[in-house]
């Protein structure tokens, strides 16, 4: 019996000098390309080959290696999951201004921390604090790299080693396990919780003031609300009881937003500005939910308040880098004109698409989605509801039209787990939601209506995909 022929492969210098060789030196180096023709190599003669491989052959291995191993781990994915802010898939959209502002500083040296004006050190919070200034009221504001980081300074600026009154009702945990308890402990503040779950009065508040006592604050519930036999104290008492003490009163806000929300036929949700005329001396919120810009966090109010959280060491450690501000300071230019907000924003942009609108696109895509998919599946246009996220009006749905793919004839179970599994493995992943033995595309977020389109052809392309 003859024993089949042992593979002989080629060395790696010829491999290199192949043409497809050449292209892996030109498009990742010498010394990558040289190691992943090694590593095909080594696979090739482990994996028993019967017969030689040719150079080109090989070299087509190693640039396809290559290229996947150099693909960028963040890249674009399509969110149809429902949820506009949605934190894992990186919150608000920016606005073309932002991103341009945000080019423009990456291509050059900024005057970042330099005043042009008089050739000295300058302070690159005053990038954004007029602004921040103009639009909410306040005295003065300082930037930091995210909401959490904004109360942790306020924390640990005028709560170290004392006590930080709150609602037994307001201490949240947002996401990641991530509470407000731990916050405080990490600030050296000494947490003092009143009242309870449901129900706090000022009284509470009063009777826990005392020496040890470092500022009063409040936390907006805005990734849950607590309903029925309920009672919480108006900020403008907590601010008239901390101003008989001489104690600071803190609002934070969490998601905050600089406009009235219901002007485009949303929940109302309180502004900033209404908690700086509510009596709070500091009021803390994000730069990346409903106000629609790049992750930040910002603390507005009192002149002398915020002047003493900048001395604090702490604000070093989490500044935020030019090209956040830069994105910042061109978003916030937008609500300058809060009459073209809707449509310059992304963030409101999303949250104001029409139900019909959108029941147009799922009844457009549902026939090219239904022919990608083959017999095997059933693809019906739907009324869903989508959710504004990130902890923002959480009880607060958009309703919204979308497109649910089922199995044909059998059970749901892996199938769709298998289905959902196949759309993030295409070009530009698509992230719907599994429901009711189903997988929902919500289409509120999907703008690029031929970019959807184009990754059909990459799903009908996979072998072994189980789609049929």
């Amino acid at each position: 019996m003859n024993k089949p022929e042992r593979f002989r492969p080629p060395s790696v210098d010829t491999v290199l000098r192949s043409p497809g060789g050449e292209v892996a030196i030109a498009r990742h180096g010498r010394a990558a390309a040289t190691e992943a023709v090694r590593r095909v190599l080594e696979q090739l003669r482990g994996g028993g080959q019967p017969l030689a491989s040719s150079p080109e052959e090989i070299s087509r291995t190693v640039l396809d290696w290559l290229e996947e191993r150099g693909r960028p781990s963040q890249r674009p994915v399509i969110n149809l999951t429902g949820t506009v802010l949605h934190t894992n898939l990186g919150r608000a959209l920016l606005a073309e201004e932002a991103i341009e502002a945000v080019v423009t500083a990456m291509r050059a040296p900024t005057n970042l921390e330099y005043a042009i004006e008089t050739g000295q050190r300058g302070e690159r919070d005053a990038h954004v604090r007029e602004l921040i200034r103009e639009l909410t009221g306040a005295e003065d504001a300082l930037l930091v790299n995210n909401n959490a980081s904004a109360v942790l300074l306020v924390l640990n600026t005028f709560a170290r080693e004392r006590e930080a009154i709150v609602s037994r009702g307001e201490l949240i945990e947002i996401g990641g396990a991530f509470r407000m308890p731990d916050i405080m402990s990490r600030a050296g503040a000494l947490l003092r919780e009143i009242g309870t779950t449901n129900r706090t009065h000022l009284r509470d508040y009063a009777e826990a003031i005392g020496p040890q006592t470092g500022l009063l604050m409040k936390v907006h519930t805005s990734n849950y609300v607590v309903q029925g036999f309920t009672a919480e104290v108006e900020p403008a008492e907590l601010a008239k009881l901390a101003r008989e003490h001489g104690l600071p009163f803190v609002d934070d806000l969490g998601s905050g937003t600089l406009v009235d929300l219901s002007r485009w036929g949303l929940r109302k949700e309180k502004t900033v500005q209404d908690a700086l005329k509510g009596g709070a001396d500091l009021v803390t919120f994000s730069g990346d939910k409903l106000l629609g810009g790049p992750q930040a966090g910002i603390v507005a109010g009192r002149k002398d308040l915020v002047a003493r959280l900048a001395k604090n060491p702490l604000k070093r450690a989490l500044r935020l880098d030019k090209l956040r501000l830069a994105a910042l300071e061109a978003t916030l230019r937008l609500y300058r004109a809060p009459d073209s907000l809707a449509q310059r924003l992304p963030t409101l942009r999303l949250f104001t698409r029409k139900p019909a609108e959108l029941r147009a696109l799922a009844e457009r895509l549902q026939p090219q989605l239904a022919a990608a998919l083959g017999a095997g599946w059933i693809v019906d246009p739907i009324d869903c509801a989508s959710q504004i996220g990130s902890g923002a009006l959480p009880l607060e749905t958009l309703p919204s039209a979308g497109l649910a793919i089922k199995p044909a004839g059998k059970a749901a179970g892996s199938a769709v787990e298998k289905l959902a599994a196949a759309f993030r493995a295409v070009p530009v992943p698509i992230i719907g939601r599994i429901a009711q033995g189903a997988l929902i595309f919500d289409l509120r977020c999907l703008e690029d209506e031929a970019l959807f389109a184009g990754q059909l052809d990459a799903l009908n392309a996979e072998p072994g995909d189980g789609l049929a």
